[in-house]
Protein backbone atom coordinates (compact mmCIF):
# COMPACT_ATOMS: atom_id res chain seq x y z
CA UNK A 1 0.00 0.00 0.00
CA UNK A 2 1.59 3.17 -0.80
CA UNK A 3 1.84 5.64 2.05
CA UNK A 4 1.23 9.21 1.98
CA UNK A 5 2.21 11.81 4.06
CA UNK A 6 1.03 15.40 4.65
CA UNK A 7 2.49 17.89 6.57
CA UNK A 8 0.28 21.31 8.02
CA UNK A 9 1.12 24.05 10.10
CA UNK A 10 -2.28 25.59 11.42
CA UNK A 11 -2.33 29.39 10.94
CA UNK A 12 -5.28 31.36 11.42
CA UNK A 13 -8.61 29.90 12.28
CA UNK A 14 -8.24 26.02 10.93
CA UNK A 15 -8.16 27.12 7.20
CA UNK A 16 -4.63 24.95 6.59
CA UNK A 17 -6.08 22.20 8.56
CA UNK A 18 -9.29 22.17 7.21
CA UNK A 19 -8.06 21.82 3.72
CA UNK A 20 -5.39 19.11 5.27
CA UNK A 21 -8.15 17.08 7.11
CA UNK A 22 -10.00 17.12 3.97
CA UNK A 23 -7.67 15.92 1.56
CA UNK A 24 -6.14 13.41 3.76
CA UNK A 25 -9.73 11.56 4.28
CA UNK A 26 -10.43 11.27 0.90
CA UNK A 27 -6.87 10.19 -0.07
CA UNK A 28 -7.61 7.24 2.74
CA UNK A 29 -11.14 6.54 1.83
CA UNK A 30 -11.79 7.06 -1.80
CA UNK A 31 -7.74 5.71 -3.04
CA UNK A 32 -6.98 3.11 -0.50
CA UNK A 33 -3.88 5.10 0.99
CA UNK A 34 -2.23 5.02 3.73
CA UNK A 35 -2.45 8.38 5.08
CA UNK A 36 -0.57 10.22 7.94
CA UNK A 37 -1.15 13.57 8.82
CA UNK A 38 1.74 15.63 10.43
CA UNK A 39 0.06 18.23 12.52
CA UNK A 40 1.84 21.22 14.64
CA UNK A 41 -1.08 22.12 17.00
CA UNK A 42 -3.36 19.51 17.97
CA UNK A 43 -5.43 21.60 20.69
CA UNK A 44 -6.17 23.70 17.57
CA UNK A 45 -6.78 20.86 15.09
CA UNK A 46 -9.17 19.10 17.60
CA UNK A 47 -11.61 21.84 17.30
CA UNK A 48 -11.99 20.65 13.83
CA UNK A 49 -11.38 16.99 14.47
CA UNK A 50 -13.28 16.66 17.54
CA UNK A 51 -12.59 13.11 18.65
CA UNK A 52 -8.91 14.52 18.74
CA UNK A 53 -7.15 13.11 21.76
CA UNK A 54 -4.69 15.79 22.51
CA UNK A 55 -2.93 13.72 25.03
CA UNK A 56 -1.68 11.25 21.90
CA UNK A 57 1.01 11.98 19.95
CA UNK A 58 -0.03 9.42 17.45
CA UNK A 59 -3.36 8.08 16.97
CA UNK A 60 -5.90 7.14 13.98
CA UNK A 61 -9.01 9.07 13.07
CA UNK A 62 -11.37 8.21 10.42
CA UNK A 63 -9.05 5.75 8.22
CA UNK A 64 -6.08 8.84 8.82
CA UNK A 65 -3.25 8.44 11.24
CA UNK A 66 -2.45 11.73 13.11
CA UNK A 67 0.86 12.57 14.24
CA UNK A 68 2.04 15.65 16.05
CA UNK A 69 4.66 17.33 14.44
CA UNK A 70 7.13 18.69 17.03
CA UNK A 71 10.40 19.04 17.70
CA UNK A 72 12.71 16.87 17.75
CA UNK A 73 11.16 15.62 14.99
CA UNK A 74 10.44 11.98 15.76
CA UNK A 75 12.71 9.14 13.26
CA UNK A 76 9.76 7.37 10.95
CA UNK A 77 10.10 5.98 8.00
CA UNK A 78 9.37 8.61 4.51
CA UNK A 79 6.64 8.19 2.98
CA UNK A 80 5.88 7.32 -0.61
CA UNK A 81 4.46 10.67 -1.20
CA UNK A 82 5.43 13.45 0.67
CA UNK A 83 2.81 16.35 0.46
CA UNK A 84 4.31 20.35 2.04
CA UNK A 85 1.40 22.04 2.66
CA UNK A 86 1.25 25.58 1.74
CA UNK A 87 4.89 25.89 1.84
CA UNK A 88 5.50 24.89 5.93
CA UNK A 89 9.05 23.91 5.67
CA UNK A 90 9.59 20.20 6.11
CA UNK A 91 11.78 18.82 9.69
CA UNK A 92 15.04 19.13 8.96
CA UNK A 93 15.64 15.67 9.68
CA UNK A 94 12.68 14.09 7.64
CA UNK A 95 13.76 15.94 4.85
CA UNK A 96 17.58 14.28 4.93
CA UNK A 97 15.96 11.11 5.08
CA UNK A 98 14.07 11.91 2.06
CA UNK A 99 17.43 12.03 0.07
CA UNK A 100 17.55 8.26 1.07
CA UNK A 101 14.13 7.28 -0.58
CA UNK A 102 13.28 9.68 -3.56
CA UNK A 103 9.77 9.73 -2.16
CA UNK A 104 7.53 12.23 -5.06
CA UNK A 105 7.45 15.56 -2.81
CA UNK A 106 4.68 18.53 -3.83
CA UNK A 107 3.88 21.87 -2.41
CA UNK A 108 0.39 21.93 -2.15
CA UNK A 109 0.17 25.83 -2.93
CA UNK A 110 -2.88 27.93 -2.00
CA UNK A 111 -5.69 28.09 -4.26
CA UNK A 112 -5.64 30.84 -7.04
CA UNK A 113 -7.09 31.59 -10.43
CA UNK A 114 -4.53 33.82 -11.58
CA UNK A 115 -2.48 32.99 -14.61
CA UNK A 116 0.75 32.22 -12.89
CA UNK A 117 -0.30 29.76 -10.88
CA UNK A 118 -1.74 28.03 -13.73
CA UNK A 119 2.11 28.49 -15.36
CA UNK A 120 3.69 27.13 -12.39
CA UNK A 121 1.09 24.21 -11.70
CA UNK A 122 3.51 21.08 -11.84
CA UNK A 123 6.64 23.33 -12.16
CA UNK A 124 9.79 20.92 -10.58
CA UNK A 125 12.11 23.34 -8.23
CA UNK A 126 15.17 21.38 -7.07
CA UNK A 127 16.72 22.02 -3.71
CA UNK A 128 19.60 24.10 -3.27
CA UNK A 129 21.71 21.53 -1.14
CA UNK A 130 19.77 18.27 -1.79
CA UNK A 131 19.54 15.94 -4.39
CA UNK A 132 15.51 16.02 -4.07
CA UNK A 133 13.23 17.73 -6.46
CA UNK A 134 10.04 19.67 -5.27
CA UNK A 135 6.98 19.78 -7.33
CA UNK A 136 4.77 22.72 -7.17
CA UNK A 137 0.72 22.11 -7.01
CA UNK A 138 -1.51 24.41 -7.60
CA UNK A 139 -5.86 23.86 -6.84
CA UNK A 140 -7.46 25.73 -9.38
CA UNK A 141 -10.86 25.97 -11.35
CA UNK A 142 -9.79 25.04 -14.60
CA UNK A 143 -7.83 22.31 -16.65
CA UNK A 144 -4.59 23.72 -16.46
CA UNK A 145 -4.75 23.79 -12.66
CA UNK A 146 -4.65 20.90 -9.98
CA UNK A 147 -8.36 20.60 -8.86
CA UNK A 148 -10.74 21.34 -6.13
CA UNK A 149 -11.21 19.33 -3.41
CA UNK A 150 -14.58 17.69 -3.96
CA UNK A 151 -15.53 14.32 -1.98
CA UNK A 152 -17.27 11.48 -4.40
CA UNK A 153 -21.10 12.32 -3.61
CA UNK A 154 -20.86 15.41 -2.81
CA UNK A 155 -22.94 17.15 -5.11
CA UNK A 156 -25.49 14.31 -4.51
CA UNK A 157 -25.82 14.86 -0.98
CA UNK A 158 -26.21 18.38 -1.45
CA UNK A 159 -28.96 17.89 -3.93
CA UNK A 160 -30.85 15.68 -1.40
CA UNK A 161 -29.99 18.16 1.57
CA UNK A 162 -31.41 21.13 -0.22
CA UNK A 163 -34.63 19.39 -1.72
CA UNK A 164 -35.51 18.01 1.59
CA UNK A 165 -37.24 20.16 3.85
CA UNK A 166 -37.47 17.93 6.37
CA UNK A 167 -33.61 17.11 6.14
CA UNK A 168 -33.20 21.62 6.43
CA UNK A 169 -35.64 21.61 9.76
CA UNK A 170 -33.37 19.06 11.89
CA UNK A 171 -30.31 20.70 10.91
CA UNK A 172 -31.60 23.86 12.20
CA UNK A 173 -33.34 22.22 15.34
CA UNK A 174 -30.12 20.29 15.85
CA UNK A 175 -28.06 23.94 15.59
CA UNK A 176 -30.75 25.72 18.07
CA UNK A 177 -31.75 28.19 15.91
CA UNK A 178 -34.65 28.76 13.24
CA UNK A 179 -34.65 28.52 9.94
CA UNK A 180 -38.19 30.47 8.88
CA UNK A 181 -38.70 31.63 5.69
CA UNK A 182 -36.55 35.22 6.20
CA UNK A 183 -33.38 35.76 4.18
CA UNK A 184 -30.45 33.35 5.33
CA UNK A 185 -26.67 34.43 5.14
CA UNK A 186 -24.14 32.58 6.40
CA UNK A 187 -21.42 34.69 7.67
CA UNK A 188 -17.55 34.18 7.65
CA UNK A 189 -15.16 36.89 7.49
CA UNK A 190 -12.22 38.05 8.63
CA UNK A 191 -12.72 40.75 11.67
CA UNK A 192 -11.12 43.70 9.25
CA UNK A 193 -14.62 42.85 6.93
CA UNK A 194 -16.61 46.12 6.67
CA UNK A 195 -19.13 44.79 9.53
CA UNK A 196 -20.75 48.18 9.74
CA UNK A 197 -22.00 48.59 6.63
CA UNK A 198 -23.30 45.48 6.20
CA UNK A 199 -25.09 45.40 9.62
CA UNK A 200 -26.54 48.84 9.08
CA UNK A 201 -27.92 47.87 5.73
CA UNK A 202 -29.80 44.80 6.33
CA UNK A 203 -30.68 46.48 9.99
CA UNK A 204 -32.19 49.21 7.98
CA UNK A 205 -33.59 47.46 5.10
CA UNK A 206 -37.07 46.98 4.11
CA UNK A 207 -36.34 42.57 3.64
CA UNK A 208 -36.18 40.55 7.00
CA UNK A 209 -32.79 38.93 7.41
CA UNK A 210 -31.66 36.12 9.80
CA UNK A 211 -27.51 36.29 9.66
CA UNK A 212 -25.89 32.95 11.21
CA UNK A 213 -22.28 33.55 12.26
CA UNK A 214 -20.46 30.09 13.43
CA UNK A 215 -17.38 31.19 16.22
CA UNK A 216 -14.51 32.54 14.78
CA UNK A 217 -11.84 35.40 15.15
CA UNK A 218 -14.52 38.03 14.36
CA UNK A 219 -17.06 37.94 17.14
CA UNK A 220 -15.33 40.74 18.58
CA UNK A 221 -15.90 42.71 15.83
CA UNK A 222 -19.26 42.02 15.10
CA UNK A 223 -20.56 42.49 18.34
CA UNK A 224 -18.38 45.71 18.84
CA UNK A 225 -19.92 47.13 15.32
CA UNK A 226 -23.72 45.96 17.18
CA UNK A 227 -23.49 48.21 19.88
CA UNK A 228 -23.53 45.38 22.37
CA UNK A 229 -19.78 44.25 23.15
CA UNK A 230 -18.44 40.48 23.02
CA UNK A 231 -21.04 38.40 21.25
CA UNK A 232 -21.00 34.70 23.30
CA UNK A 233 -22.57 31.46 21.08
CA UNK A 234 -26.44 31.51 21.65
CA UNK A 235 -26.71 34.98 21.44
CA UNK A 236 -29.93 36.13 19.70
CA UNK A 237 -29.55 39.67 18.85
CA UNK A 238 -32.27 41.92 16.53
CA UNK A 239 -32.16 45.48 15.39
CA UNK A 240 -34.43 46.78 12.84
CA UNK A 241 -35.21 44.29 10.22
CA UNK A 242 -31.63 42.34 11.14
CA UNK A 243 -31.65 39.44 12.97
CA UNK A 244 -28.29 37.88 14.19
CA UNK A 245 -27.83 34.41 15.61
CA UNK A 246 -24.12 33.31 16.88
CA UNK A 247 -23.50 29.35 16.08
CA UNK A 248 -20.75 27.31 18.14
CA UNK A 249 -18.16 26.43 16.25
CA UNK A 250 -19.06 23.73 13.29
CA UNK A 251 -17.84 20.92 12.14
CA UNK A 252 -16.87 20.40 8.36
CA UNK A 253 -20.12 18.56 7.55
CA UNK A 254 -22.14 20.83 9.52
CA UNK A 255 -20.65 24.02 7.75
CA UNK A 256 -20.93 22.09 4.87
CA UNK A 257 -25.20 21.66 5.70
CA UNK A 258 -25.10 25.53 6.53
CA UNK A 259 -23.95 26.90 3.36
CA UNK A 260 -26.36 24.29 1.34
CA UNK A 261 -29.26 25.96 3.74
CA UNK A 262 -28.43 29.53 3.53
CA UNK A 263 -29.48 32.42 0.29
CA UNK A 264 -26.34 34.14 0.37
CA UNK A 265 -22.67 32.85 1.88
CA UNK A 266 -20.31 35.23 2.71
CA UNK A 267 -16.58 33.48 2.38
CA UNK A 268 -13.05 33.92 3.21
CA UNK A 269 -9.57 32.44 2.75
CA UNK A 270 -9.97 29.03 0.74
CA UNK A 271 -11.87 26.33 2.57
CA UNK A 272 -14.76 27.86 3.25
CA UNK A 273 -14.33 29.49 -0.48
CA UNK A 274 -14.51 26.16 -2.30
CA UNK A 275 -17.40 24.93 -0.19
CA UNK A 276 -19.23 27.44 -1.26
CA UNK A 277 -18.86 27.00 -4.86
CA UNK A 278 -20.19 23.45 -4.27
CA UNK A 279 -23.22 25.00 -2.20
CA UNK A 280 -24.35 26.13 -5.43
CA UNK A 281 -25.53 29.65 -3.80
CA UNK A 282 -24.93 32.94 -4.34
CA UNK A 283 -22.07 34.13 -2.09
CA UNK A 284 -19.13 37.00 -1.45
CA UNK A 285 -15.79 35.80 -0.87
CA UNK A 286 -12.92 38.05 1.21
CA UNK A 287 -9.70 37.05 0.02
CA UNK A 288 -6.48 37.31 2.61
CA UNK A 289 -5.89 40.85 3.37
CA UNK A 290 -1.93 41.04 1.35
CA UNK A 291 0.05 43.78 0.91
CA UNK A 292 -0.16 46.04 -2.39
CA UNK A 293 -3.48 45.17 -3.02
CA UNK A 294 -2.35 41.82 -3.73
CA UNK A 295 -5.77 40.31 -2.46
CA UNK A 296 -7.75 41.88 -4.39
CA UNK A 297 -6.03 40.87 -8.07
CA UNK A 298 -6.50 37.67 -6.99
CA UNK A 299 -10.24 38.47 -6.40
CA UNK A 300 -10.76 39.99 -9.64
CA UNK A 301 -9.08 36.83 -11.38
CA UNK A 302 -11.51 34.44 -9.77
CA UNK A 303 -14.08 36.74 -10.81
CA UNK A 304 -13.26 36.84 -14.21
CA UNK A 305 -13.67 32.95 -14.29
CA UNK A 306 -16.91 32.69 -12.20
CA UNK A 307 -18.83 35.57 -13.96
CA UNK A 308 -17.69 35.52 -17.57
CA UNK A 309 -21.40 33.96 -18.59
CA UNK A 310 -23.10 36.62 -17.16
CA UNK A 311 -24.13 39.92 -19.00
CA UNK A 312 -22.18 42.84 -18.65
CA UNK A 313 -24.24 44.47 -16.09
CA UNK A 314 -24.81 41.30 -13.72
CA UNK A 315 -20.77 40.94 -14.46
CA UNK A 316 -20.23 44.09 -13.08
CA UNK A 317 -21.96 44.26 -10.27
CA UNK A 318 -20.61 41.27 -8.99
CA UNK A 319 -16.91 42.60 -9.27
CA UNK A 320 -17.85 45.93 -7.64
CA UNK A 321 -19.72 43.97 -4.34
CA UNK A 322 -16.97 41.52 -3.87
CA UNK A 323 -14.45 44.34 -4.51
CA UNK A 324 -15.91 46.75 -2.20
CA UNK A 325 -16.33 43.75 0.62
CA UNK A 326 -12.88 42.89 0.19
CA UNK A 327 -11.18 46.54 0.32
CA UNK A 328 -13.56 47.80 3.37
CA UNK A 329 -16.13 49.66 1.25
CA UNK A 330 -19.14 47.63 1.37
CA UNK A 331 -22.44 49.57 1.95
CA UNK A 332 -26.26 50.10 2.00
CA UNK A 333 -25.83 50.32 -2.04
CA UNK A 334 -23.83 47.19 -2.54
CA UNK A 335 -26.50 45.18 -0.11
CA UNK A 336 -29.18 46.30 -2.41
CA UNK A 337 -27.40 45.22 -5.61
CA UNK A 338 -27.06 42.10 -4.23
CA UNK A 339 -30.91 41.40 -3.54
CA UNK A 340 -31.35 42.86 -6.88
CA UNK A 341 -29.58 39.86 -8.63
CA UNK A 342 -30.02 37.58 -6.26
CA UNK A 343 -32.23 35.12 -8.86
CA UNK A 344 -29.88 35.89 -11.81
CA UNK A 345 -26.85 34.66 -8.99
CA UNK A 346 -28.77 31.84 -7.63
CA UNK A 347 -28.85 30.30 -11.06
CA UNK A 348 -25.37 31.55 -12.51
CA UNK A 349 -23.70 29.53 -8.98
CA UNK A 350 -26.07 26.74 -9.96
CA UNK A 351 -24.13 26.28 -13.67
CA UNK A 352 -20.87 27.22 -12.27
CA UNK A 353 -21.58 24.02 -9.91
CA UNK A 354 -22.25 22.06 -12.72
CA UNK A 355 -19.45 23.31 -14.71
CA UNK A 356 -16.61 22.83 -12.26
CA UNK A 357 -17.90 19.33 -10.91
CA UNK A 358 -16.78 18.27 -14.64
CA UNK A 359 -13.37 18.57 -14.07
CA UNK A 360 -11.23 16.31 -12.07
CA UNK A 361 -11.17 16.75 -8.65
CA UNK A 362 -7.72 17.94 -6.57
CA UNK A 363 -7.56 14.21 -5.03
CA UNK A 364 -7.67 12.53 -8.65
CA UNK A 365 -5.45 14.84 -9.98
CA UNK A 366 -2.69 14.08 -7.25
CA UNK A 367 -3.34 10.51 -7.52
CA UNK A 368 -2.75 10.65 -11.14
CA UNK A 369 0.46 12.82 -11.18
CA UNK A 370 2.19 10.65 -8.54
CA UNK A 371 1.58 7.10 -10.65
CA UNK A 372 3.17 8.86 -13.78
CA UNK A 373 5.81 10.42 -11.68
CA UNK A 374 6.80 6.86 -10.40
CA UNK A 375 6.84 5.23 -13.73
Amino acid sequence: MQRWDIFCRIVDNHGDIGVCWRLGRQLAHEHGLAMRLWVDDLIEAKQLITALDTSQQTQKIDGVEICHWREPFPKVKVANTVIEAFACDLPASYLAAMTKTKPVWINLEYLSAEQWAAESHLLASPHPTLALTKNFFFPGLTAQNGGLIREHGLIEKRDAFQSDTQAQTAFWKKLGVSGNSSLKISLFCYPYAPLSGLLQAISSGTRHTIIYVPDSSALVAIGDQLGIGQLMIGDNISQGNLTLQVLPFLTQDDYDHLLWACDINFVRGEDSWVRALWAAKPFVWQPYLQQQGAHLIKLKAFLDIYGADLSTGVAEALQHTHGNWSSGQFGETDWQVLLDHLPTLQTHAIEQSKTLVLLPDLAVKLVIFCENFSK
